[in-house]
């Protein structure tokens, strides 16, 4: 018996040694580097969103939106947890006063008094952490402290991104309702003049029925922009978290807006120190792996101490003289028999999560890097298409321009000039659909990257 004892006492401080060291992160399930590697410069939110308005709206986001709140609150819960792990591996000091008074009945012999102070400093159950046990569950909470605080970083970044998504997403909507509302307005001078015309004889009846249905079209069109208008400003007061102040600073147009048009992706390396949400995992792995050998300590006995130095006097005033000191002090090993299957129960549970967190830390890094791709994609691909798309919104105009004067002269019928007019402002709207693409691919780029 004694041999197995000493062999579990050796296991259990080998054990407890390494309970609160960090065991290897599983290898990174992605490519060695990305599709370009350049140096990194981080950028503020400040730095990367140059428009007022939109700095204005991040900035109150910040201090009300909801999941941030709720962000912030989950880090000082984990804080008071931190703090309750490590307050159980100090003692206990507990300072105890009493007074006990007891009367005997008189009888023949008359009654008897007896009065006793007591004063003491009391050690309360302190356990001796031979095996590790504390020492990992201590490590668990830091570590789940640490997520924490990750989590609030990567809620700050969401929050940032999503007020950023929803602004152009606002803004998009909003100028493709100006553009819309502008062609109809146009559009309802040209069949008033058609219809004069036709009145007159000088068009026919289908070149006022195609000026008819253009309206008729561009009229349904507004009623979509305004329902959309409508929609993006419902959806940046709720990434916001309030209502939408009414002395915002004017906005910048998004043909006109300033955002960096290029960022350097660094290195992979950069990017699993730099994105709050895969420290945040990696710190819920570490903590999965403290649980683990928490659950593994449970196994061994454990050792705890209760005692007490004070002194007992029959008089208050002589309570603390030199004669009438007293401690004591009850040393206990318990050690776990019966729930031998609940220790197993809760050790296969601390793997199973253990198992789960460093699925969700591979998938983190995974998600990390195909958003990095999608950006860098985004970078490459939308400054050409951009371009091309404006010069065909220029070469459109111009069409329109000349259809009129050959209208005008005679060389064209109404329904060439019809046809350009449609032309050009379905390329206007293109134009602006792929501007704010390019704006979203900037801002979801700037996200991955892990920049706040």
């Amino acid at each position: 018996m004694r041999k197995v004892w000493m062999l579990a006492l050796a296991q259990g401080l080998a054990l407890g040694g390494c309970a609160a060291e960090n065991a290897p992160l599983p290898k990174a399930p992605v490519p060695a580097q990305y599709a370009v590697t350049e140096s990194l410069t981080p950028l503020t939110w400040r730095e990367f969103f140059a428009d007022a308005r939109l700095q204005r709206l991040i900035a109150l986001a910040l201090n009300e939106n909801r999941d941030l709140r709720i962000a912030v609150l989950n880090a000082q819960a984990a804080r008071g947890a931190l703090s309750v792990a490590r307050g159980a591996q100090l003692p206990t000091l507990e300072a105890q006063g009493g007074f006990t008074s007891a009367q005997t009945a008189g009888g023949g012999f008359g009654g008897f008094r007896y009065d006793q102070f007591s004063g003491q400093i009391a050690l309360t159950s302190f356990e001796i952490d031979l095996f590790g046990r504390l020492r990992a569950q201590s490590r668990a909470a830091f570590d789940r402290y640490l997520a924490s605080e990750a989590g609030r970083r990567a809620s700050e970044l969401t929050v940032v991104g999503a007020v950023a998504q929803a602004y152009v997403a606002e803004r998009l909507a909003q100028e493709q309702w100006q553009l819309t509302s502008s062609t109809l307005a146009d559009w309802r001078v040209s069949l008033d003049l058609t219809r004069r015309l036709h009145d007159a004889g000088q068009a026919s009846g289908s070149d006022l029925a195609q000026a008819e249905g253009l309206v008729r079209q561009a009229e349904a069109d507004l009623a979509q922009r305004q329902r959309e208008r409508e929609v993006a400003a419902h959806a940046l007061s709720l990434a916001v978290g309030a209502p939408l102040p009414a002395d915002l600073p004017a906005p910048i147009g998004l043909m006109l807006a300033s955002m960096p048009d290029h960022l350097g992706a660094g290195l992979p390396s950069d990017l699993l120190t730099r994105r709050p949400d895969i420290m945040q995992a990696e710190y819920n792995l570490r903590a999965a792996q403290a649980d683990v050998n928490a659950a593994r300590a449970a196994f061994f006995p454990r050792l705890s101490l209760t005692g007490a130095l004070g002194a007992v006097s029959p008089g208050l005033s002589g309570l603390f003289s030199g004669a009438n000191k007293a401690w004591n002090y009850a040393p206990a090993v318990s050690m776990p028999l019966f729930p031998y299957t609940a220790l197993r129960g809760n050790l296969a549970q601390a793997k199973a999560q253990q198992g789960i967190a460093v699925a969700n830390y591979e998938k983190a890094i995974q998600t990390a890097f195909a958003e990095v791709a999608d950006g860098i994609s985004a970078q490459q691909t939308y400054g050409p298409q951009i371009k091309a798309q404006g010069a065909a919104a220029d070469a459109a105009d111009r069409r329109v321009n000349l259809s009129k004067l050959r209208y005008q002269a005679g060389v064209d019928s109404r329904l060439e000039l019809l046809d350009a007019q449609r032309s050009a402002y379905s390329a206007r709207q293109t134009l602006l659909t792929t501007r704010a693409g390019a704006l979203l691919g900037m801002i979801g780029l700037y996200r991955a990257l892990g920049s706040i």
